[in-house]
């Protein structure tokens, strides 16, 4: 019992607990009186103060008379109200963490022992002269202790995402506190989770029980965190400013708006490796007075200078009036910087993706009316359960199976349309029957509010807008490899305008009136942006040439089949004049010490052989330097060389073309040089992942309330730091459904 007790060093009345164990047990009662010390309300205030004032002359008491039992109650009382009182100051006493960890077990009056709860080891345990110590450093070190510490270098095995995010990899680790906490600062950044995050008790919770070798106090506070960020962000960007460092950029530009109408611009780089890998980096996220096009050109000219680089390949961007100021101040302020090529003459490159979204607007235009009806049919189902309850119990009926679920559309984004479209046409029967079997479907587009007057849909409807589908899959099928950040695009372009074109002249002969007037309203549209291929930028035709499954052949195949063989010769000698004007561009400015040297030159160096003293080393250094001049000469060659052989199989699916150039890059020196940057040109202003968001750039209110200079440092740190994980919206729409049917399913159960 002794050892349960308080001390004489922690116990508010350490004379009194003391002497309690020291003296018989007789003189119990007069100590208990000793340590009330809070009196009953009962009790008049005189009584009170006479006892707290009695305890000195009882303690002297107990040293002059030991003993006086003839005024104390019974001995039996003693076990009941010491252990009351055992009781009442353990509660008052710090219990050591040693004990989370052993038991303390008695062996005999006042000898205890401490039993290891991992490997039965045991310690001495008496309160007096036995401390927590050797127990302490005991369960760190405890072979058999599952959360003990793992020797120093010594690492485990542990399974961690792959960087493209399909699976798992088996990795050795070893924790941390640092590397826990740099973890910790990189999820917040890439998760877009609040600072405050790290001060939620479900958090910390769960990560010591997730880790118990992490303790609280190793969980940084939010201001620790922040910090933390903008040193991730530091240290990433050295790594990026060091990967540009020489090198040519293609860029991209967007705008985004805070929730607070604060407008910020994206600059984004593109550019190729020298192990040929295509990336994609955010280069700055900064804040901008306004929209006009000198004020984006002197931001972009500013955050270039601040990055250190000093070629522009291209820029990309939107049709927006002001994107022209833009790109004509960036040509006058850059033209002079060491890595321009052709004084920026093909600088400007036009969104595709955002041309094919007019054309598509041209064609939506004449089946509105067939787009509005069915729009509002799915609405209706999608607007409640019961409505959805009754679309499912059709199905049943009409044995119509299908995994695909109906999906609203925003009427702005024309994929999610399509998506629309191309599954409601799938269950045409069933919304023929609701006409007619719900009531409530009838009275809803008798409605004028809801469906603007127009009825509920018709089988002329469904058929509308069947045949504008299979038209549209080209559209959305082009625009997905338009907007795609994992994999060259540039020489993409030309396949898929050749399709459109080819299709959209198709269906201008086709004796269906409504299509015939689509399909020309589009040519219009197509006209206006890409013409007969004069009005496209050529490098979009170099890159198709810079194919080695294509080169100049498909170029004069495909413009013969349009235009005819005439409009082909004169295009592809105009792409071959380009392509030659450009290599020797290139020779220029990335072999600079390549020249051929001038006459008087030549006549100097020949005299400085007469009275030389080695005469044969000056010979072989001049033989040398005219090797060099011969090279030079032959260089254009390299455009001949390559059109001459064979083109590469179509057919192979596997095929890369930047491996390609990886493995080629030693015979095609100065050609392969164009090609790391002309592949490197995206033909879209957005990402595949954010080319089709319903939900606009709009920064969220976490990072809308932040400095802008925290905004940069979260954006770019995650888009720097994030893997590479293209997302599907078709995925994510199926991933959906599957989960409104286990909703569904559920809720049939209750």
């Amino acid at each position: 019992m002794a050892g349960y007790l308080p001390s004489a060093s922690r116990s508010p009345q350490p004379s009194s607990l003391s002497l309690l164990y020291q003296y018989d047990s007789s003189l119990c009662f007069t100590f208990l009186c000793s340590l009330d010390m809070e009196p009953s309300s009962d009790a008049p205030p005189s009584q009170t103060t006479s006892t707290a004032q009695a305890e000195p002359a009882v303690q002297a008491e107990h040293v002059a008379t030991p003993t006086n039992a003839e005024v104390l109650p019974p001995k039996p009382c003693y076990k009941t109200l010491v252990s009351e009182i055992a009781a009442d100051c353990g509660n008052n006493r710090k219990k050591s963490t040693a004990w989370d960890h052993f038991e303390k077990i008695k062996i005999s009056e006042g000898q205890f022992k401490a039993v290891c709860h991992y490997c039965q080891k045991t310690y001495r345990a008496n309160s007096k002269g036995h401390g927590t110590t050797n127990l302490l450093n005991h369960t760190p070190n405890c072979v058999k202790n599952p959360n003990r510490a793992s020797p120093r270098g010594q690492q485990t095995l542990a399974f961690e995402p792959k960087m493209n995010g399909e699976g798992f990899q088996l990795v050795p680790t070893a924790f941390t506190v640092e590397a826990s906490r740099k973890a910790l600062a990189e999820m917040i950044i890439l998760d877009e989770l609040p600072f405050r995050f790290v001060e939620g008790y479900g958090f910390q919770r769960y990560s010591t029980t997730l880790q118990p070798k992490l303790q609280i106090r190793d969980i940084p506070s939010r201001q620790t965190v922040a910090r933390d960020v903008i040193n991730i962000y530091g240290v990433e960007r050295e790594k990026l400013r060091e990967a540009l460092k020489g090198r040519r950029v293609c860029l991209t530009t967007d705008t985004w708006t805070s929730i607070q109408n604060l407008c910020y611009m994206s600059l984004t780089g593109h550019f190729i490796d020298d192990d040929w890998n295509l990336h994609k980096r955010i280069l700055n996220f900064c804040q901008v007075e306004d929209h006009r096009g000198e004020t984006i050109g002197r931001k972009i000219e500013m955050c270039l200078r601040e990055w250190g680089v000093d070629g522009i390949f291209t820029l990309t961007v939107d049709n927006a009036s002001s994107n022209g100021t833009t790109i004509k101040f960036l040509q006058t302020v850059t033209k002079d910087w060491k890595g321009t090529v052709l004084e920026h003459e093909f600088l400007h490159m036009r969104c595709c993706a955002h041309i094919l979204n007019l054309i598509v607007g041209d064609g939506l235009k004449e089946i509105d009316a067939s787009i509005a009806r069915v729009r509002e049919a799915v609405r209706y189902v999608k607007s409640s359960p019961n409505r959805n309850q009754t679309f499912r119990s059709i199905m049943e009926r009409l044995g119509i199976e299908s995994k695909c679920l109906l999906s609203l559309d925003v009427p702005t984004r024309w994929n999610s349309t399509y998506l629309m479209l191309d599954t409601a046409e799938k269950f045409e029967k069933v919304f023929l029957r609701m006409d007619f079997e719900d009531d409530s479907y009838s009275s809803y587009f008798l409605n004028k509010e809801n469906s603007g007057g127009l009825g509920s849909p018709c089988g002329v409807d469904f058929q509308n807008c069947r045949t504008f589908v299979g038209f549209l899959k080209l559209f959305y099928n082009a625009t997905k490899k338009f907007s795609g950040s994992l994999y060259v695009t540039s020489n993409t372009f030309f396949d898929e305008m050749f399709v459109i074109q080819e299709n959209i002249a198709h269906l201008i002969k086709s004796q269906n009136h409504l299509l015939k007037n689509m399909a020309t309203k589009m040519e219009a549209k197509f006209e206006k942006y890409w013409g007969k291929g004069d009005k496209i930028n050529k490098l979009l035709y170099v890159a198709v040439v810079l194919d080695p499954r294509k080169k100049m052949r498909f170029l004069k195949f495909s413009f013969s089949e349009i235009y005819g063989d005439e409009v082909a010769d004169e295009m592809v000698d105009l792409v071959r004049k380009f392509m030659d004007r450009l290599y020797d561009d290139y020779s220029r400015v990335d072999s600079p010490n390549v020249v051929l040297p001038s006459e008087n030159e030549r006549t100097h160096k020949e005299g400085d052989t007469v009275g030389c003293s080695d005469p044969y080393a000056m010979v072989n250094s001049r033989y040398e330097r005219f090797l060099e001049v011969e090279k030079s000469i032959g260089c254009s060659n390299e455009i001949e060389k390559y059109l001459a052989e064979n083109c590469e199989s179509r057919r192979d699916v596997k095929f890369e073309i930047l491996g390609w150039w990886k493995a080629n890059s030693d015979r095609y020196l100065v050609l392969s040089k164009i090609a790391r940057d002309v592949l490197a040109v995206p033909v879209s202003t957005v990402a595949s992942e954010s080319a089709f968001s319903t939900g606009g750039r709009i920064l969220d209110p976490f990072r809308s309330s932040l400095s802008p200079l925290m905004v940069q440092n979260l954006v770019c740190a995650q888009n720097w730091l994030q893997a590479h994980v293209p997302i599907s919206f078709r995925k994510s729409k199926d991933e959906m459904e599957a989960l409104e049917d286990e909703f569904h399913e559920l809720g049939n159960m209750f």
